[in-house]
């Protein structure tokens, strides 16, 4: 039986539920240290161990050698499936893309990527994408639209997980080779699913970090985008794993909705109810700029900080002498489905569950990674430097 896909990972999704607050004095998303022994319902003992092994992992390229220097075409631990049913080769193919959105920089930066992949190959002479604006119902449409158009291989990144499994099931039993990456389906019916390692690796990486930098007895601030979203649930619950016996005290975890000026209100709240805060965990680094601005706007020192790969923040940091880590959800991951794609109309072998390197940036290679003339929410870990026209269609 192979694996079923459930939605271990995703960028951008967004569900909103209740929170609740056991801290009086903080917001309405906060938590307190003694809160920490309390695991989350996304935590699983099992996925977790899996995650962090995958993080010290060796990587091996597509012809099974080690290698470095292209982590988008890279596995984790394969288990590699036949694909002679689907192979069609001469070339001419017609690829289709079912797209969950563009509607964040993240998703911006891996779909130009995606095309740019698209154009190295000339075997590929259409590509097909439909938007879905983030709505399952369109995408539902959408996912059906292409058993019309004559697609030598669909690629969909799911909406939501639940909810667009049947249209992929669906799409399935048209014969069309199915590819999903990015979030997954309840489903094993893809011939591959692609995804960097997961949420409980990139929680477990800055808690981590915090662990090591910040004393014990260190008031920790965690700051989160939205509950009920799967991956940003797991990155807490992982963070909050290692937090509960590191002797840090987690002064409050607070949603910011991903709104800078919210960030920025709910960080000086903290300043001055705390005195002081002596680090930063965040589970997605789009707000990560405005918290330090906080800092820098209550004349306080920067603590050690958890951010993510864009370069606003990736600038600042360098700028500011900090002292931080960048876990990433990396948008090389949009190359590898074009690949996956071409493998399998060539006949060849592709992992069942295609697992990414998913590397993280650190006090000593942050600086290979600021580009300054690519936009403030540019992610660093696009894998794109090397293509034709590079940085133009980023811009």
């Amino acid at each position: 039986m192979r694996r079923k896909w459930f939605g271990v990972v995703l960028a951008g999704a967004l569900a909103a539920t209740g929170c609740s607050s056991d801290l009086p004095a903080a917001g309405p998303g906060a938590t307190t240290a003694s809160d920490q022994a309390v695991k989350s319902e996304f935590f699983d003992q099992a996925e977790y161990e899996r995650q962090l092994k995958f993080r010290t992992a060796k990587a091996v390229d597509l012809d099974g050698a080690s290698g470095e220097a292209k982590p988008w075409a890279q596995m984790l631990d394969p288990k590699m499936v036949a694909t002679t049913e689907y192979a069609k080769p001469g070339g001419n193919y017609h690829l289709c893309f079912s797209n969950a959105s563009v509607d964040n920089p993240w998703r911006q930066v891996g779909f130009k990527t995606m095309q740019e992949e698209v154009k190295l190959h000339p075997e590929i002479v259409k590509f097909t994408v439909l938007d879905a604006e983030a709505k399952d119902d369109k995408q539902i449409s959408d996912i059906q639209s292409f058993a019309a158009q004559g697609c030598s291989a669909l690629i969909v990144s799911p909406n939501t997980t639940a909810t667009l499994t049947p249209a992929v099931e669906a799409a399935c039993e048209t014969g069309v080779p199915v590819i999903v990456f990015d979030r997954g389906v309840n489903s094993d019916c893809p011939v591959t699913f692609i995804h960097p390692i997961g949420g409980f690796a990139f929680g477990a990486d800055g808690a981590e970090f915090l662990k090591e930098k910040v004393p014990a007895g260190g008031k920790v601030l965690a700051l989160r985008i939205l509950p009920g979203v799967d991956v940003l649930e797991q990155r807490w619950a992982a963070a909050n794993e290692i937090f509960a016996g590191s002797g840090l005290d987690i002064v409050g975890v607070e949603f910011t909705d991903g709104d800078a000026a919210k960030t920025k209100t709910i960080v000086n709240d903290y300043i001055q109810r705390e005195g002081r805060i002596d680090g930063v965990w965040m589970d997605a680094g789009a707000t990560a700029v405005a918290a330090v601005e906080a800092f820098q706007d209550a004349g306080v020192p920067i603590p050690p900080f958890v951010g993510e790969d864009q370069q606003d923040f990736l600038r600042t940091w360098v700028t500011e002498k900090m002292t931080a880590v960048a876990p990433t959800y990396p948008t090389f991951q949009w190359r590898t489905p074009v690949i996956a794609a071409l493998r399998i109309l060539e006949g060849k072998q592709v992992p069942e569950e295609w697992v990414l390197p998913q590397p993280k940036v650190t006090q000593d290679d942050v600086q290979d990674f600021i580009k300054q003339d690519m936009p403030p929410l540019h992610y660093a870990m696009c894998g794109c430097e090397s293509m034709p026209g590079y940085p133009g269609p980023w811009k």
